[in-house]
């Protein structure tokens, strides 16, 4: 019997059921739940404007995947770069993100999720662009939800790509009497070239911004960062370019999409600082969706699991004597000591104005004696800030208060847009000058000559610990250097294994070296 762990496995996994516009909703308002009888049938849904809404918030869930359960982006790509290790309490917590830190994955052990909860977002995207033409609702309306539909599915098939490398490219719903066993591999030429010409079609139709409960949804600038960074990573470096342009504007300035660096850095990590005129792709979390241990990652929990992966195991504030001054170490809630930082980068950031925003330094709070706690694996005492699960931020409602942090996560912002054009530009150049220093100016730096070097350097410290790193370095053919010592071997782990059940009777074909 063939093995049915392919793809889709079926169309009642993709149900729309329990989907929330939390990535788009800025009051975190629930959608009525799509009632789920065990099978879904599409042919007599998708009949109006608010079904194939409730379907449109159904593809920008898998949005969370880059923040939301265990096995999410931020941390196990953390993990593969040389700034942070995999943590946790042991060598063996969690197979799949020690692998990934050490590169011995394989396909044993790489997490299916990161297969699967892609084509889930590619599926439903499938779904709604298949079903709409057909629906009860104004073509203006339909047109953009098509559009944001084909954006958010292009996005998907940009991280299966730079993951996996060829990748199937399906672009229809898929059914049981279909023979999706047999679908191939495509080359990954085309699906770059799929999945930039779904985008360009698709900016006409995106609003130029969005505002208010719409905030998080695709507008065009959203787009045109997200079409950038595709043509980036596929060499198309002057294209790449044009589009930054478009979304960056003049740097230090307002875009014409609104965008504008925060003066303050650390504003940026504020828990309740959402959607600042820096965030261009946003993915929303909140702690009203009570998420709890039952459901945690299977796509319906809401909160942010960055917070409480990073944070200090049996974190505590040590009780000054009487006579001593007030202990004013941070209240922080204990966490699972995922992703410490490397002492590399540690002693890279010296000197540099994010040092605080970046850094929580627990080495030091435990030599002045303020406060104590468990060293988990690959432990140096330096922690990631920017993520870190305050106190003051645990959620009080029903749910499980680990799992309900409300921090959004910022998925590309205009500091990254700048510098990923600079480096578009090929490090050089008045306007590649002007992008970078607009950078270090907002955190009171000089400018210092513009170089591919310098750009590096500057992307390592502005977004340190988001979990871009690891992609940067394989991007820039620096992986080998920078990696070798923990395994990283050339030719081969610049993407990943495909996990093994999607293998099985199936028409695919491994990763060469795994």
């Amino acid at each position: 019997m063939k093995n049915k762990r392919f793809i889709y496995k079926s169309l009642s996994v993709l149900l729309l059921t329990g989907a929330t516009f939390g990535a788009v909703s800025c009051n975190d308002s629930n959608l009525e739940d799509v009632k789920n009888t065990g099978t879904f049938d599409t042919e007599n849904y998708f009949k109006n404007e608010e079904q194939s809404f409730s379907g449109l918030v159904a593809v920008y869930d898998l949005l969370r995947k880059y923040s939301g359960g265990f096995e999410n982006d931020v941390t196990f790509f953390n993990a593969a770069s040389d700034d942070f290790y995999s943590g946790g309490g042991s060598s063996t917590d969690g197979a799949g993100i020690q692998g990934m830190s050490n590169f011995t994955i394989n396909p044993i052990i790489m997490p299916a999720s990161y297969w699967r909860d892609y084509y889930q977002g590619i599926a439903r995207a499938n779904l709604l662009v298949d079903r709409i033409p057909n629906a009860n609702m104004n073509d203006q309306t339909r047109k953009r939800f098509v559009a944001e539909a084909k954006t958010l599915r292009s996005l998907y098939y940009f991280e299966l790509v730079r993951m996996f490398g060829r990748v199937p490219l399906i672009l229809q719903p898929v059914k049981f009497t279909d023979d999706y066993y047999n679908i191939p591999q495509a080359n990954v030429a085309d699906i770059y070239a799929q999945i930039q010409s779904d985008i360009i079609a698709s900016i006409p139709d995106l609003p130029m911004t969005a505002t208010g409960n719409e905030r998080g949804r695709m507008t065009q600038g959203t787009a045109r960062a997200i079409l950038g960074k595709i043509y980036l990573y596929n060499k198309k470096y002057s294209e790449a370019a044009t589009q930054f342009e478009m979304v960056n504007g003049t740097p230090g300035g307002t875009s014409q999409y609104g965008y504008k660096l925060v003066s303050n850095f650390a504003d940026l990590w504020v828990i309740d600082n959402k959607f600042t005129t820096e965030s261009i792709l946003e993915v929303m979390h909140t702690n009203k969706g009570n998420s709890d241990w039952s459901f945690w990652g299977s796509g319906k929990d809401e909160g942010n699991s960055v917070n409480q992966m990073v944070g200090i195991i049996s974190y505590g504030k040590v009780v000054p004597a009487p006579t001593a001054p007030p202990n004013n170490a941070p209240e922080m809630v204990s966490g699972w000591g995922f992703n410490p930082m490397t002492v590399d980068l540690f002693n890279f950031m010296q000197g540099d104005p994010r040092l605080d925003a970046t850094v929580f330094n627990a080495k030091k709070l435990v030599q002045d004696g303020k406060i104590t706690y468990s060293g988990g694996y690959r432990d140096t005492g330096y922690f990631l800030n920017k993520y870190m699960p305050r106190e003051a931020d645990k959620s009080t409602l029903p749910g499980t208060p680990e799992l309900n942090f409300r921090q959004n996560y910022i998925a590309i912002r205009l500091a990254d847009t700048y510098l990923m054009e600079a480096e578009a530009l090929g490090g050089s150049g008045a306007r590649a000058q002007a992008l970078l220093d607009a950078v270090r100016a907002r955190v009171g730096l000089a400018s210092v000559p513009v170089s591919m070097q310098v750009i590096k350097d500057e992307r390592r410290r502005e977004l340190a610990g988001e979990g871009h790193r690891f992609f940067d370095l394989v991007r820039w053919g620096d992986a080998p250097a920078k990696l070798g010592a923990r395994g990283f071997t050339a030719g081969k782990n610049e993407i990943l294994p495909i996990p093994f059940n999607e293998l099985t009777n199936t028409a695919l074909v491994q990763n060469p070296g795994y």
